[in-house]
């Protein structure tokens, strides 16, 4: 047997490094102690909600968006199911496999798949991928669910417009919000995926419309499978509409433009009520209320026909002789003219070196302002116009609401343009020039409205100067409570003139479709008094108007109100590059007033409707 002998020295080394051994160990079980202390008391409240929401996701219910219905309950705006898809990004084991998967089951854009899933907000929330799926698109998403941790298929309820393009420019539609509106302070409660108002009364009234979103909680699996849920909060349906439109009269004023371009506006001028307001050409707002590609958003803005653009609304167009009007209440006002004054009309007006001719080259003789007005008499104007200045007309145009937006619902109104001295310098950078008063005298030159401000200035006239603001919306329903808010008319005042002067514009116009440019609109069922236009749209040319291309000929413009002796409805009539008012505007005013008068008298007062619906749930040539 062999006995190993050490040293003292040899020992002394041994037991030092059993010490640092030791000492080794200690520490190590210290910090081992000090990091599970670490874990499980300081941070343990961290992991165990993070444990939670591993198997917990917070589920956002999208709410019902209010219904919007005509101005005798007719419904113009529902909800109809739908599926949506939906990718929690916390369970995503592999974002671009799960893009590619969904591209080649649902063909969708992999550009747009990977800027929802990656758009800011908690990864733990659902983002909405895509809305408006098909059952068999759902099915399919369904049925491969297994193989796509983190997918999930909602049921919603989807925007519908039963009548399709019917009203569409007053209803406008829906979308989803973008990033930019999230970043809007009227958008702060709002999430990713929320539908919003993007256009019409769908927009102006979007927060009384929207609803709350509610919640659930899900359990999922390790795959983010769903497992079991629960309601936490339900979502609140959004707020009913009721429109001042009869969509009867709607749709007769959109059958009336057919295929051209251009507008009709009818109101009631007691109270600003739109009583139809229709735009050509038109959209349907289901096709907008799906999410495009940018392809098929190009094709529509870039169209020709600017199908986006409401011209009742947001078209600016010279008024042509319709601006006559508000000339005639300025002279009798001014004193500039009496009634019984006469200018003679030789059929041109000498203003320097230059004739400003009339529409009527023979001209008309001695004329006073009825003849004037009825007949459309420019030299007769010219002359007004040139005694009273441009800025006293500004003023009287300004009374009349010229050159401001109406105030309305509708978003985006367009305010037109009423010049004078002061705002050519500050547009134009240039002094006033007198011939260009000679324009604006007959509505031509700087001088631009909207069809819905001149649909204003003759309700306005008919009420014998009182002006109310266009009223869209009549009430406003509470879902939860059931409470009809009526919307009150809103008076804006009245045209500083006396009432002779609107008995003498009246009788005139009055005559203007007995015997003057109107006849056209002579009706055998109801008196109607109103004014033609034809506004310029290019310089004047020789040639008959046929050989004009269409693009270049001048706008039809007519303004009407009915009955005469107490007018119950104000319509205008805009028919872009249809020529003479007489002739092409006229009639569709008249066929507009005939089916009010015969629709009125078949339905109850409006405040019963609702109360029901409650219950149950070249110059400016004329002729």
């Amino acid at each position: 047997m062999v006995t190993t002998h050490y040293s003292e020295s040899e020992f002394g080394d041994l037991h030092r490094r059993l010490f640092i051994l030791r000492v080794g160990l200690l520490l190590v079980v210290v910090l081992l102690g000090l990091r599970l202390w670490h874990l499980q008391i300081y941070e343990g409240p961290y992991y165990r909600d993070l444990s939670e929401n591993n198997r917990t996701r917070l589920v956002l219910l999208e709410p019902a968006r209010g219904l919007i219905y005509d101005r005798h309950g007719v419904l113009l705006a529902n909800n109809v199911p739908s599926f949506s898809l939906y990718v929690t990004p916390e369970d995503v084991k592999d974002r671009e496999v799960l893009i590619q998967q969904l591209t080649d089951l649902l063909g969708l854009d992999p550009t747009i798949v990977r800027k929802k899933m990656t758009t800011k907000g908690s990864k733990l929330l659902p983002r909405k991928i895509k809305d408006r799926m098909t059952l068999r698109d759902a099915t399919l998403v369904e049925s491969h669910r297994l193989d796509m941790p983190g997918v999930m298929i909602q049921v919603e309820s989807q925007r519908n417009y039963p009548d399709g393009v019917t009203a569409a420019h007053l209803l406008g539609y829906v979308g989803e919000i973008s990033a930019d509106q999230l970043e809007k302070p009227e958008f702060l409660d709002l999430h990713q995926g929320s539908i919003v108002g993007q256009y019409g009364v769908e927009k102006s009234y979007d927060r009384h419309m929207r609803g709350m979103a509610g919640q659930k909680s899900v359990e999922v699996d390790a795959l983010g499978h769903e497992k079991k849920a629960s309601v936490v909060e339900r979502p609140q349906a959004g707020n009913d509409l009721y429109l001042t439109i009869d969509v009867r009269l709607q749709k007769v004023a959109e059958d009336l433009l057919g295929q051209e371009h251009g507008a009709i506006v009818a109101l009631d001028p007691n109270s600003g009520d739109i009583l139809a307001m229709a735009s050509r050409p038109g959209f349907d707002p289901n096709v907008l209320s799906r999410e495009l590609t940018a392809k098929q958003w190009v094709e529509i803005v870039q169209d020709e026909g600017r199908p986006l653009n409401n011209r009742a609304a947001q078209g600016q167009y010279p008024p042509g002789s319709i601006f006559k009007i508000p000339m005639a209440v300025a002279a009798l006002e001014t004193k500039t003219m009496s009634p019984s004054s006469t200018v003679f009309c030789n059929g041109g007006y000498q203003f320097g070196k230059r004739v400003y001719h009339d529409w009527k080259a023979s001209g008309h003789g001695y004329v006073d302002l009825h003849n004037a007005l009825v007949h459309s008499c420019d030299v007769y104007f010219y002359t007004i116009g040139q005694r009273m200045g441009i800025d006293v007309m500004a003023e009287v145009g300004k009374d009349f609401g010229l050159g401001k937006a109406t105030g309305g619902e509708l978003p985006s109104e367009r305010s037109g343009i009423m010049p004078s001295t002061a705002w050519k310098q500050k547009a134009k950078k240039e002094q006033w020039l007198p011939g260009e008063t000679i324009s604006a005298a007959i509505g031509q030159g700087y001088v631009t409205v909207t069809p819905l401000q001149m649909a204003s200035l003759v309700g306005t006239v008919a009420n014998d100067g009182v002006h109310y603001r266009p009223r869209l919306v009549q009430a406003v329903m509470d879902r939860t409570s059931g409470n009809l808010q009526e919307l009150p008319a809103v008076p804006r005042g009245r045209i500083n003139a006396k009432p002779e002067t609107f008995r003498v514009i009246k009788d005139a116009l009055a005559d203007v479709v007995t015997k003057g440019t109107a006849t056209k609109a002579k009706s055998s069922l109801v008196t109607i008094a109103g004014k033609t236009g034809t506004a310029q749209v290019a310089a004047l040319r020789t040639g008959s108007e046929e050989s004009i291309p269409k693009k270049f000929r001048d706008h039809a413009w007519f303004v009407a109100f009915a009955p005469v002796e107490s007018p119950k409805i104000a319509v205008v009539v805009l028919a872009e590059h249809m020529g003479h008012g007489g002739s092409a505007a006229a009639p569709l005013a008249k066929e507009v007033i005939e089916t009010y008068m015969k629709l009125t008298p078949q339905v109850p007062a409006v405040t019963s409707d609702l109360t029901g619906v409650n219950g149950s749930g070249r110059s400016s040539k004329d002729s």
